[in-house]
């Protein structure tokens, strides 16, 4: 569920905004002390549900229009926050957890370098986001089997329009095995069968196209996300490879082969490599990512490249971005999904 406004009354006791949304890619701006990091941390509080952020925050009533005409309302009566959804004249109060479920939000902080672990140790992002992408390597490389799943049978298929949904698959297989893994297939069947195959063992195919499209289901985001980054990555760094073995680990290798450890890449870089991860390896399809800042310690020629990246990951992934910039650059030649943040009686 994407958003198509956002407004609010009194923020810090003195703004009130209200804000046409971009679909699929905003860029917000304004001069600094207008409350914008704000509004995109608030945002993303109410779309969690983390309702201490929101209380804390001086504003009085905040909405969030969505594309299907429903309006998250939070007003504050009292110092105290109510929460609820309108939609269709019907008034529906929502806990915290019912905030959270109303929308996949994924949110990326100016402050990116370190990242606050469970246990409430801060560790750098680089060396957790490895990690994750290390286990993320490991859970699809011990899950190979496939799977019966007779629910997903498609007995309704002839062979011709079976075999052509097997090759379909084929060719998803054949992306996630580039990104570094790949079920096991039987080996007395030959994937994908030809109309001859299907017909000698109709049954047989048809259970194995059921699993392996389930496979495929499981597996193909995180190999397209493996894909993508590394080629938005590369495309972006200038004497440097960014790898991704088969086993999940990133690497970095200079342009005169000598491997460098991601400690020490630039900040800049750094900054690339966790920004691109979480935007492809955190928010799903169907999410809103918020991100805050997106040209810190980035050069000029970078900060020109990222709106056509933004643009291309919200159209293959089916996001919607909302980005908060100071910088020109990072909006470059994307005026026309700039808004600017500006109080309503400027």
């Amino acid at each position: 569920m994407m958003i198509k406004s956002l407004k609010v009354t009194k923020l810090f006791d003195e703004y009130d905004y209200s804000l046409d949304i971009c679909c699929p890619l905003t860029f917000l701006h304004s001069p600094n002390g207008m409350g914008k990091s704000t509004l995109m941390r608030m945002t993303y509080a109410a779309l969690k549900g983390d309702v201490r952020y929101l209380s804390d925050t001086p504003f009085e009533r905040m909405e969030i229009w969505f594309e299907d005409d429903a309006i998250m309302v939070l007003q504050k009566y009292e110092g105290r926050l109510n929460v609820l959804m309108q939609k269709n004249e019907v008034d529906t109060p929502l806990t915290p957890d019912d905030m959270a479920e109303v929308c996949k939000t994924v949110y990326i902080p100016p402050e990116r370098l370190a990242i606050r672990k469970r246990d409430g140790h801060m560790v750098p992002t680089l060396e957790a986001y490895a990690h994750e992408l290390y286990e993320k390597f490991r859970y699809a490389k011990e899950h190979t089997e496939l799977e019966p799943h007779p629910e997903q049978v498609r007995s309704d298929l002839n062979d011709g329009e079976l075999e052509f949904w097997s090759k379909d698959l084929k060719a998803k297989l054949d992306f996630i095995k580039d990104a570094g893994f790949e079920p096991d297939i039987p080996s007395r069947m030959k994937f994908p069968p030809s109309r001859y195959d299907i017909s000698k063992d109709r049954r047989g195919y048809e259970e194995l196209t059921a699993s392996i499209s389930e496979y495929v289901k499981r597996n193909y985001v995180l190999a397209e996300s493996v894909i993508i980054f590394k080629d938005i990555v590369n495309e972006i760094f200038l004497d440097k490879t960014v790898t991704v073995s088969d086993s999940g680990k990133i690497g970095i290798t200079m342009n005169n082969g000598m491997s460098l450890p991601l400690v020490k890449l630039s900040s800049g870089e750094k900054q690339i490599i966790i920004m691109f991860y979480a935007l492809l390896f955190h928010a799903e399809p169907g999410s809103i990512v918020i991100l805050d800042e997106p040209e810190i310690s980035l050069h000029v020629s970078w900060q020109q490249k990222l709106g056509r990246y933004f643009s291309d990951i919200c159209r293959v992934r089916n996001i919607q971005m909302i980005v908060a910039t100071h910088s020109p650059q990072v909006i470059h030649d994307m005026w026309d999904s700039a808004r600017e943040l500006r109080p309503s009686d400027a």
